[in-house]
């Protein structure tokens, strides 16, 4: 039968519906090898086909006329083959095995021989003689279907993976019972199906689209992962699978078989190792980016910095109320109603916390804001989490896009200091027990880092405040100086420095101007700051002269870091070089006095940076004052430089945070502040304010100290000198030369006790003193009278006995006058009074009579 092509069909070539077709290529018969021979009446071989010429390798010509018993049978089964032929011929039917010798040349090959089934079975010929059909099939081939079935069955149906035969059309034609076991039912009721009845629709056609490839390029796919659900189950299941193109013996396609492993644990382990990965990446970021502030705020916004999105989706601190406001007293385990305030919010999905993150009650449904204040309700999961310190979970609020939320309270030594608040919205998984184990830790490390922040927000204000309470209080005020100043610390992510400034009178209207700088940082700076700040008051209020302030300052700083104090500092000269330099107090000063009458100043400089003088209408320039060595060294002497100023010339005296920077030189930043000086500002304070605004100061880096003053000389009218010959009438000639002087500033109410004074001073100038004697008066914020002697013996007041005559005559300066002093000068001394200036209207406050009678007893 020749084929005929099924698009070739004709109603003649169908018969009872079956359409007459040659089978293709690679059929059971093909592997089988299925012969025939006929048999006749006379028990000769009729007929033989060529398949048997195929099994036998004999051609027909050898065995069609011959009995078949000698033809192929081995001998010594002759007998026992014609008997069974014999009884085939009397009509009766028999199978079984038949051996046959095996086809070849030589002894060797007849004595070898093979088996055949052989079905005999009688028939009849055209004339009614008995005869015979005989089937032939090699055993041999059949053994071999059948070890390859029997294979084929154990390994599809005894598998432990799944195993799936598609066809052509992509149906389902035959499955194991690993697969069935999967998908339900029995591996027969898989016939027919295909892969959209047992996959979500994206994933099925994920699936037919692999299937198709395969089957039209041949090319295998491997490692092909599909995700479902199994029937019955909820839990999401991941499968690899393995497809390949199945082929005939001729190599045409008959379907494509597939392979399936469940590998849903290798991707939970996948999954958790990536986790793990994650956690221990997001530690070692936190390790990295969290603490790098010592500021409060900073490190709660570095903390969500790492999580979000990182961790979650949406997060928010809280701090307690009292750790923000410096509250020396510990948060503790509070009660749930304490009082919290946002201080960060981070979101991967949306700039506005949603209500699930909570407000003032979550259940209300409260939005905080960052930088609000608000409470948490008592019966509240956050406020649980708050007083016990654990790791509270929040259920989802129904219509909210948070899915799961944990309440994390941030412990530090044992105290709870805050809360967190980490979210993941619908589309994210929930958090695990692992999420929960990574977000205490997390909160833990960022509440240590906050509450070292709170302690040294704490410690660094108690600092700022000494450090302020040391500096000159308002506006200072000199005569004959405007002045103005500018103190900025660092900010709170720095320790405070050492830099202070001082505006100290001295007798005679004259001005003490410092600037200095405590080497280091932190309280030890600031505490020593004011130790020296306190020296150089004493020290000046003594009238020494500048070089000599700082050698005695010198001493005091080296007393300083010695264990003995100041007796002892010559020691610590000499101590090792191994010795611990945290004790050794280092600092640079400027000391200026400046003398109004005379438009004089007098510098001297202990290693700090040169003062700016601006003349009028002149570029501005350092001072060439020779710099020595910072105090607390010791072993040089300091150097004096005087300067006359001229009225209206700008001096400026700073510290190195106006002028120095990681950004620039400090040759850069001098230059800087000169220009920035010789901008003509009229106003003093405006001065300052542009300084400040026109350099790159990097203001926070370090302390910035500014002291500004502007010359303004006492003019001659406010001024009356004398000099007075060494006799006794120079007494009465003071009286007169002070009385005229004050009539004529108008200070009548002053005349009687500056006369009185004035005799005083000069009577012992007279008796105790030496050379010719001078007299000077001046007049500014208050009225200062300077009696000047060449004895170099300072006066002494003491209580005169009842019985002496005389010794009561600074008793009087004492009690009658504001203030009064002596000083040393280069040829001799000055003792000096003040008294102070009448108020408008205003009579002058005169002694009474028992004050006048104690000074006799």
């Amino acid at each position: 039968m020749s084929e005929i092509p099924a698009e070739a069909e004709t109603p003649e070539q169908r018969a009872g519906g079956v359409m007459w077709q040659s089978s293709p290529p690679g059929s059971i018969y093909d592997y089988i090898k299925v012969a025939s021979f006929s048999i006749g009446p006379d028990g000769l071989v009729e007929q033989w086909s060529k398949r048997a010429e195929d099994l036998f390798d004999l051609t027909a010509a050898d065995v069609v006329g011959r009995d078949p018993v000698e033809a192929f049978m081995p001998d010594g089964f002759h007998s026992h083959g014609r008997r069974k032929v014999a009884e085939i011929l009397d009509g009766k039917e028999w199978t079984g095995l038949v051996p046959f010798r095996m086809p070849g040349d030589g002894e060797e090959s007849r004595r070898a021989h093979g088996a055949a089934e052989l079905y005999l079975m009688p028939s009849e010929t055209a004339s009614g003689e008995r005869a015979a059909l005989c089937i032939v099939v090699d055993v041999r081939a059949l053994r071999r279907i059948e070890t390859d079935l029997a294979s084929s069955q154990a390994i599809f149906g005894q598998s432990p993976f799944g195993f799936v035969l598609f066809g052509t059309d992509l149906t389902v034609q035959r499955a194991n019972r690993r697969f069935a076991a999967v998908f339900g039912g029995q591996p027969d009721d898989q016939r027919g199906r295909t892969v959209h009845d047992y996959l979500a629709r994206a994933e099925a056609e994920r699936m037919t689209a692999a299937l198709r490839r395969v089957l039209e390029t041949g090319e295998a796919v491997t490692d092909f992962e599909i995700t479902g659900h199994a029937p019955g189950r909820t839990d999401r299941r991941h499968w690899s699978i393995n497809l390949y193109q199945v082929h005939s013996a001729s190599g045409r396609p008959i379907g494509i078989a597939g392979l399936g492993i469940d590998v849903t644990r290798r991707h939970v382990a996948a999954r958790e190792a990536a986790d793990a990965r994650r956690n221990l990446a997001l530690l070692n970021e936190a390790g990295a980016r969290i603490g790098n502030s010592l500021d409060l705020e900073t490190t709660a916004r570095e903390l969500l910095d790492v999580t979000v999105p990182g961790f979650c989706d949406l997060a928010s601190v809280d701090l307690f109320q009292s750790l923000l406001t410096g509250d020396d007293t510990a948060p503790g385990h509070p009660d749930g109603s304490s009082e919290v305030r946002r201080v960060a919010f981070a979101s991967a999905v949306s700039d506005t916390p949603p209500p699930a993150l909570g407000g003032s009650c979550p259940d209300s449904g409260g939005v905080v804001d960052v930088g609000a204040v608000h409470r948490y309700p008592f019966s509240s999961l956050y406020a649980d989490a708050l007083r016990t310190g654990r790791v509270r979970e929040l259920p989802a609020p129904d219509g909210s896009l948070v899915r799961s939320t944990l309440a994390v309270p941030m412990v530090a030594h044992d105290t709870v200091v805050g809360l967190v608040q980490f979210s993941r919205t619908k589309g994210s998984e929930p958090f695990g027990e692992r999420d929960r184990a990574l977000a205490t830790e997390l909160a833990a490390r960022a509440a240590v880092c906050i509450d070292n922040a709170r302690l040294y927000r704490r410690e660094h204000e108690r600092a700022l405040i000494l450090q302020r309470s040391l500096l000159p209080p308002g506006d200072p005020e000199a005569a004959g100086l405007d002045i103005a100043c500018r103190y900025l610390p660092g900010n709170t992510a720095t320790e405070v420095g050492g830099d202070w400034f001082d505006v100290i009178e001295l007798p005679g209207h004259r001005t003490a101007l410092v600037v200095g700088d405590v080497m280091g940082r932190g309280l030890r700076a600031a505490v020593a700051m004011g130790e020296l700040r306190t020296a150089v008051r004493t020290l000046a209020l003594l009238d020494l002269e500048p070089a000599e302030v700082l050698s005695a300052l010198d001493e005091i700083a080296r007393g300083l870091g010695a264990p003995g104090g100041t007796q002892q500092s010559s020691r610590a000269t000499h101590r090792s070089r191994e010795a611990d330099l945290s004790e050794v107090y280092l600092a640079t000063c400027v000391y200026a006095v400046y003398d109004p009458v005379t438009r004089r100043c007098t510098f001297a400089n202990a290693g700090h940076l040169p003062p700016v003088l601006v003349e009028p209408g002149e570029p501005a320039l350092l001072l060439d004052v020779p710099p020595g060595m910072p105090l607390g060294v010791g072993g040089e002497p300091f150097e004096e430089v005087e300067v006359e100023l001229s009225e209206g010339a700008l001096l400026a005296l700073y510290t190195d945070g106006l002028v120095e920077s990681r950004d620039h030189s400090l040759d850069d930043g001098l230059r800087a502040f000169r220009r920035a000086l010789a901008d003509p500002v009229p106003a003093l304070e405006d001065v300052c304010d542009h300084v400040l605004g026109t350099l790159d100061t990097r203001h926070g880096e370090d302390d910035i100290a500014l002291l500004m003053a502007r010359v303004q000389g006492l003019p001659a009218d406010a001024v009356g000198d004398w000099q007075l010959p060494r006799e006794p009438r120079s007494v009465g000639r003071a009286r007169e030369l002070a009385r005229a002087q004050l009539l004529a500033w108008d200070l009548d109410g002053l005349v009687d006790t500056t006369e009185l004074l004035v005799s005083e001073l000069v009577t012992n100038a007279l008796r105790y003193g030496d050379g010719e004697i001078r007299l000077r008066l001046l007049r500014d914020r208050v009225l200062v009278c300077e009696v000047w002697d060449a004895n170099l013996v300072q006066p002494r007041r003491r209580r005169a006995r009842d019985t002496d005559e005389g010794g009561r005559g600074l008793q009087l300066v004492g009690l009658l006058s504001a203030g009064w002093g002596s000083r040393r000068t280069p040829r001799g001394k000055t003792v000096w009074f003040e008294l102070a200036l009448p108020e408008d209207g205003e009579p002058v406050a005169e002694p009474t009579a028992e004050q006048l009678l104690s000074t006799y007893g």
